[in-house]
């Protein structure tokens, strides 16, 4: 209980990497593995920053994907973002996936989420409104409008550091 509203404080306050991480040992000391990796994904929102968008999903009947995928920052998707190669080909941006307020998301569903690039430089032009196109594969998995940008960090961070599983 007293973790939650302390996890309740830190969304509503700006709070440290420091605040986060000891949340983060408590969450695992008691077992609670969701709640550890919102906490190690949040310390890693205040380090790098992140992107809110709204994200729907194709249904079944038009995509790749026929079962639900868990919300919880563990999914590692593509993103087109805009970029492109030297060539002008599309460039895909690799980020994180967090679905708030749900456990997991399904074809055809939308929710609000939370994007942690790879490279957090390649995102730092996204601004409210524009829409970025999700892919597990061929063909497109979702589309998202981006809501809101954090400040997100010009340089790459060695994923396996940056955000532990």
């Amino acid at each position: 209980m007293v973790l939650g509203v302390l996890i309740e404080i830190g969304d509503v306050h700006q709070v440290s990497v420091a605040f986060w991480e000891l949340l983060a040992e408590a969450a695992r000391q008691m077992m609670l593995a969701r709640s550890r990796r919102w906490c190690e994904w949040r310390g890693w929102e205040v380090r790098h920053g992140t992107i809110r968008a709204t994200l729907s999903l194709v249904g079944a009947e038009e995509g790749r994907r026929r079962t639900a995928f868990s919300g919880d920052g563990r999914l590692r998707s593509m993103w087109d973002i805009g970029n492109r190669t030297s060539d002008g080909e599309q460039d895909l941006n690799i980020a994180r996936l967090w679905v708030e307020f749900a456990e997991e998301l399904g074809p055809g569903e939308t929710a609000d989420v939370r994007l942690a690039p790879l490279q957090p430089g390649q995102w730092r032009h996204l601004k409210r409104g524009d829409a970025i196109t999700m892919h597990e594969a061929r063909p497109v998995a979702g589309t998202a409008t981006a809501s809101r940008s954090c400040r997100l960090t010009p340089e790459p961070t060695p994923w396996a550091s940056a955000m532990p599983v």
